[in-house]
């Protein structure tokens, strides 16, 4: 019986999963469509719903003029992004270097996510299965966000363990 067993381990120990789905949030948030396998897009779902509903409440309390609790909110949100390539650098402070990818996921999600699902409740992403992968044959699948269906899924590179 799987009794009070809320997620799935993806064959992965926690801080492996954890940054698994960090990334995988980073990559929906600024593509709007990744293709992954099944179970993978079945757990990022409820992750992504989260971190959407932590925008779209962010953008609420700017609105109302309460800037503590939107910061708050965006602070929480940016818990679930990948930092990115901040400590990559070879100079010390190199000031033309490109904003890292959880940094402008927080700007799109803060910005053109918010106000794209402001009066949606929830259920902002949608998981297409595509069928079983050449190679291996793990089930595949497009998440992607409502609304979103015009742009190209960005493929994610794939380990063969689930």
């Amino acid at each position: 019986m799987r009794h009070l067993v809320a997620h799935r381990k993806l064959g992965r120990t926690s801080s492996h999963r954890k940054a698994l789905l960090r990334n995988l949030c980073t990559s929906l948030v600024l593509h709007e469509r990744v293709m992954t396998t099944l179970p993978k897009a079945k757990e990022l779902r409820p992750y992504v719903e989260r971190v959407v509903t932590l925008g779209r409440r962010a953008r609420a309390a700017r609105e109302a003029g309460n800037n503590e609790q939107a910061v708050h909110l965006i602070r929480q949100a940016a818990a679930s992004f990948f930092p990115g390539n901040a400590g990559a650098f070879s100079k010390k402070h190199d000031q033309s270097a490109e904003r890292t990818a959880g940094v402008a996921a927080l700007q799109k999600l803060s910005g053109d996510l918010a106000a794209r699902f402001v009066d949606r409740p929830g259920g902002y992403t949608r998981i297409y299965k595509l069928g079983p992968r050449k190679g291996d044959g793990a089930e595949m699948a497009i998440i992607e966000f409502v609304g979103s269906e015009d742009k190209k899924a960005v493929k994610v590179k794939e380990t063969k363990s689930e």
